[in-house]
């Protein structure tokens, strides 16, 4: 039930959570495999990695660049999908349908292509983990994309758990996580939400990424799990 030897692919590995669950992998002795849009990121990322690890440049918004990835990977045990674009919070009104498809093709369309293209070569044993977030249960006004997105991603997981088996598939919903996905605010609001946040949490503090990557490892390790989701909040369902 631990990660010692265990080939891991992660797409979104580059920065955030996915390189959070990526440095953690690596301390219990996972091989590691990242994936990202950027070959800045996946280089920086790399070169803070064990020297075994690889580092791809991936279009997740590209089905078939996808299905060549997986096609030339060969075979793994765990599957952990993290990539997503900086959150898109507009008003109904105001928003772009064209960056409200944007979002949904790199966080939901992404996630679905590397589980279609992905899930035959995982290993006996193997999972998958994607990313959700609390605003699925609690948006607020502005919300209204990614909330949805992330609704989406929560019922593909519980699908996918089913017709999938006996591969694992789990996901991991976080709260608030000081992560580049808020860059999209100014640094006053942004700080200002951390702030609030925090004094509103039960356990009085922020999440950081390298909190809620403990949720992804625990996913992939624990043989018995299937078809859920791990909220990892700070206790902010509860207020």
């Amino acid at each position: 039930m631990d990660l010692k030897d265990k080939r891991i692919v992660i797409l979104g590995g580059t920065s955030g959570i996915g390189f959070a669950v990526a440095t953690a992998a690596a301390r219990e002795g996972a091989t590691l495999v990242i994936g990202s849009s950027r070959k800045q990121r996946v280089d920086e990322a790399i070169s803070k990695l064990p020297n075994d690890s690889k580092g791809y440049v991936i279009d997740l918004t590209d089905a078939a660049a996808i299905e060549r990835f997986f096609s030339e990977l060969g075979t793994y045990d765990h599957l952990v999908y993290t990539a997503g674009e900086p959150l898109l919070l507009h008003n109904l009104a105001a928003i772009d349908l064209t960056e409200a498809r944007r979002f949904f093709d790199t966080r939901y369309w992404g996630a679905y292509a590397a589980a279609k293209f992905g899930s035959a070569g995982i290993r006996p044993g193997g999972s998958i983990v994607f990313t959700s977030g609390t605003a699925s249960h609690r948006p607020g006004p502005g919300w209204s994309v990614v909330a949805s997105s992330l609704s989406a991603m929560e019922g593909l997981t519980r699908a996918l758990a089913v017709e999938l088996a006996p591969i694992r598939v789990n996901i991991v919903t976080p709260g608030v996580v000081k992560t580049a996905l808020w860059k999209g605010m100014n640094d006053p609001e942004r700080d200002q939400l951390y702030k609030a946040t925090a004094e509103s949490l039960p356990v009085r503090h922020v999440g950081e990424a390298h909190e809620i990557a403990r949720a992804y490892l625990y996913l992939m390790s624990q043989t018995y799990v299937t078809g859920q989701s791990i909220v990892t909040d700070g206790g902010g369902s509860l207020v």
